[in-house]
Formats: C-alpha cells, structure tokens, sequence
C-alpha cells in the first residue's frame, strides 16, 4: 500500500496556519521548540504539519504564561508515550500559583499608585507635588509629614 506524503509547508504558510509571524516561527526555531526543520539544496525551510502543531502549542502555552523554557519542557511531556497527567496537573498548578502571585504584587502596586495619585489633590506646604516628593524620598526614609507619604 503506498502512503500520500503531504506537501512540505513554506515558512509563510506554516505562520499563517500557526497564527504567528515569520519573525517568531524563525525565532522559535532558533530556540530549539520545532526540532529539526527540512531544507531545500537552496535552503528553503520545509515544514510539515507536525511544525503547525508544535508552534501552535508553544503559541497557546506563551500566551498562559509559560517561558520558553516550560514550553520545552511541556513539549517533551507531550511527545513522550505515557506522561502521567499527574505531571503536567502539577506544571499547571505552579504556574497558577506563579500568576496569583504576579496578580498580588501588580495590586500592591495599583493600590500604593492610587495613594500616590490621591496626594496630588493638595500641593504640600512647600507647593511641591506630594506624588514627584514621595518618588523621590530614599527607600526606608519617613517621610516628613502625613500628606506626604502613602504607605
């Protein structure tokens, strides 16, 4: 019986098919995340649909958060033959737990910026801008009076 061999894929058509640019289908092979890409004797890449697959897992994967590095290593529980979902449930979990964490920090800085901007109703006694003051204060130091801080 023979087997229909599919056309190799141009860069372009892979990036289309991937929702990604040329830029980063190229980056991402640099990177290692596409394993071994075909070449013409011109040196035109050849790609096949397993380059679709990966580059739109490693799209997906990005935009959850995962770096480049969790990428490969998803990529490698992906292709072995019986990874335990144990594995990958525990990746997904830090990597929540990851993003809780940014989430907390990222309010902790909208709340001490809401504080800041709040200062800038009233000038202080000098007629400076409380919210440029407190920028400026060293880290550690107390401010001077109760207006001019927002901790």
């Amino acid at each position: 019986m023979l087997v229909a061999q599919e056309a190799p894929l141009k860069i372009g058509d892979v990036a289309r098919l991937a929702e990604l640019s040329i830029d980063a289908v190229r980056f991402y092979e640099r990177e290692g995340l596409l394993g071994r890409v075909l070449r013409t004797p011109a040196g035109q890449r050849q790609y096949d649909a397993e380059a679709v697959r990966r580059l739109s897992f490693v799209r997906r994967a990005t935009a959850l958060g995962f770096s480049l590095a969790e990428v490969k290593g998803l990529l490698t529980l992906r292709v072995s033959a019986r990874t335990p979902c144990e594995r990958v449930r525990e990746r997904a979990l830090t990597k929540l737990a990851d993003i809780d964490q940014r989430i907390a920090e990222l309010q902790a800085m909208r709340d001490a910026l809401a504080r800041l901007a709040h200062n800038c109703d009233e000038p202080t006694a000098a007629g400076n801008c409380p919210f440029l003051d407190e920028l400026a204060r060293p880290l550690g130091a107390v401010p001077s009076t109760p207006t001019d801080c927002c901790d």
